[in-house]
């Protein structure tokens, strides 16, 4: 697992109220009870000031789940040249 993928696992966990060990990729709205759509701008948020990123409003769309929001983030960092 990357080091981005840990840290986003990380934020889901404390944001989610989940242990970290219980966040796998494909954990979704559907498989974590406390991810409704407050929790989703939380995580955004979350994961906007942890990576120093600016995520788009179709960008936050596109994340349904861990996995997205990894894939999104390690983009926008190729992107940014970080």
């Amino acid at each position: 697992m990357t080091d981005v993928a840990e840290r986003v696992k990380s934020i889901a966990s404390d944001v989610f109220g989940v242990p970290a060990h219980k966040i796998f990729p494909d954990s979704s709205p559907q498989t974590l009870e406390r991810w409704d759509s407050t929790q989703h701008l939380t995580f955004v948020l979350a994961l906007e000031e942890t990576f120093q990123l600016q995520l788009s409003p179709e960008e936050t769309e596109r994340i349904r789940t861990v996995g997205d929001a990894v894939r999104l983030v390690e983009e926008k960092i190729q992107v940014t040249g970080e």
